[in-house]
């Protein structure tokens, strides 16, 4: 199996770092370029992985993962340049930055991907969404595919969507969290202890998940099961939808798409 490379292991790198070791990739297999001795010392005794130079990465792998953050990826790409060739991959899992922007700074005929992960890849339930750049093959696709698959699931979409992907699933777990945060508050305000309210409220989500994952049945279905005539949960929705709470839901990921549009084009 070739050797890959980590570029940069903060939360992301670590959970892909993490979840290739748990998939059965032997340490020899990757090493990290980490500019913190004090992290890289920390991934040697957790994952049993080398921290290295980026020439020496270069040197060694055919994959290299570029998980920086962005404000970061100019700089790296300025030591990569006059190392990557086209018989390696590029795969970017910095938010926001075009396959054209990593082909216009490598040289001429390196593949490229870029992936939108998002931060559950913490516990292997990430959706990636991954776009092929100008000189990626299916052979390269699917090489990702294989990296992206131990933390979570996998779609390819064409590039142009990436910013649709991002206000959805990249930062999705975030309206998620908000939403939880404000129903265990709920829970509080009736009289419910905290540790308790978000108890029935985590379970609450995970088994609703699981059932729009397993049932096959649209989200609509789901609802209507719960909505007797008359009842409670009718008499709940009628104030979300009185509050708006739908149409901000989706002015929200519309400024979400926006701003993602807009950080793209400073690249």
């Amino acid at each position: 199996m070739d050797t890959l490379a980590i570029f940069g292991a903060g939360k992301l790198g670590e959970a892909l770092l993490s979840g290739l070791r748990r998939a059965g990739r032997a340490p020899e297999e990757i090493v990290v370029v980490e500019r913190s001795e004090e992290r890289a010392k920390f991934l040697l005794e957790r994952y049993d992985v080398r921290a290295v130079s980026p020439a020496d990465a270069v040197a060694h792998a055919r994959t290299l993962i570029i998980a920086v953050k962005p404000q970061d990826v100019g700089v790296l790409l300025d030591t990569l340049a006059p190392l990557v060739g086209p018989d390696q991959l590029v795969v970017s899992v910095a938010a926001g930055i075009p396959t054209k922007y990593y082909e216009q700074r490598l040289a001429d005929g390196v593949p490229v991907i870029r992936v939108m992960p998002n931060t559950p890849a913490l516990v292997d339930e990430a959706m990636s969404v991954l776009s092929a750049g100008a000189h990626a093959e299916e052979k390269h696709l699917a090489a990702a595919e294989a990296l992206l698959r131990p933390v979570g699931k996998v779609r390819r979409l064409p590039e142009s969507q990436q910013d649709a992907v991002t206000a959805l699933s990249g930062s999705g777990p975030a309206y998620f969290f908000f939403l939880v945060e404000a129903m265990i508050d709920a829970g509080i305000l009736l009289g419910i202890s905290r540790e308790v309210a978000a108890d029935l409220i985590v379970q609450s989500a995970l088994g609703a998940a699981t059932m729009l994952r397993d049932s096959g049945q649209h989200p609509v279905q789901l609802r209507e099961a719960v909505t007797s005539p008359g009842g409670t949960t009718i008499a709940a929705i009628r104030e979300l939808e009185r509050h708006g709470v739908r149409a901000a839901l989706l002015d929200a990921i519309e400024a979400a798409r926006d701003r993602s549009t807009e950080l793209g084009r400073l690249y």
